[in-house]
């Protein structure tokens, strides 16, 4: 027992952990990390406070500060409306994405470094990827266009409508529709309750 108690206080002894101190060389101190961070967000949320610290008095401020709050919103909700219109009328959305893939690749740069401008840290790599898949997904719409084209094709010819299931002249077919299958189950369950 001696032995380990010597070659604890080697490693523990004195207050120190020999053991922490060389893994913190390594790895994070999740702690004080936290702490870190705790700091910097604190002087992002002061720096922030004192941005809006100046009262906003005249319309010109006012007109100014909503119109910076429009950008993500109308974008928002242009995309979500992409959508729909995608799924109401896929021939004029299809028609507009045709357009779209016209748009020459410097525009494209173009806007990528304006939204990237604007809404911070987004690259001009995502922008040519993003032109990339509207061809791709432009590549599909004449499959997709016969895709519906079945679905409506189905709608026409859906078996719910009155008659589709007249047997017509044919009487041997109209009894078997009338006379019930035979269920063995059945046929067993009222035999036991016969019983």
């Amino acid at each position: 027992m001696g032995i380990v108690a010597d070659i604890f206080r080697v490693v523990f002894g004195g207050g120190r952990n020999v053991i922490r101190e060389t893994a913190e060389v390594f790895v994070e101190n999740a702690e004080a990390g936290a702490q870190r961070a705790q700091t910097t967000r604190g002087q992002a949320m002061q720096q922030f406070g004192a941005e809006f610290a100046i009262p906003r008095q005249g319309a010109f401020d006012r007109l100014m500060d909503g119109l910076n709050r429009l950008p993500r919103p109308a974008l928002a909700l242009g995309t979500l409306g992409l959508f729909i219109s995608a799924m109401v009328d896929p021939l004029w959305f299809a028609a507009r994405m045709q357009g779209i893939a016209l748009v020459p690749e410097p525009l494209w740069w173009l806007l990528g470094v304006i939204v990237s401008f604007y809404f911070g840290a987004r690259h001009q790599r995502k922008a040519q990827d993003f032109q990339r898949d509207i061809a791709v997904t432009m590549a599909r719409a004449p499959q997709v266009m016969a895709n519906v084209s079945a679905l409506e094709a189905l709608r026409r010819d859906r078996a719910d409508r009155p008659g589709v299931a007249d047997s017509g002249a044919d009487a041997t077919l109209a009894v078997d529709v009338v006379r019930p299958e035979q269920n063995l189950a059945l046929e067993d369950w009222k035999a036991l309750r016969v019983a």
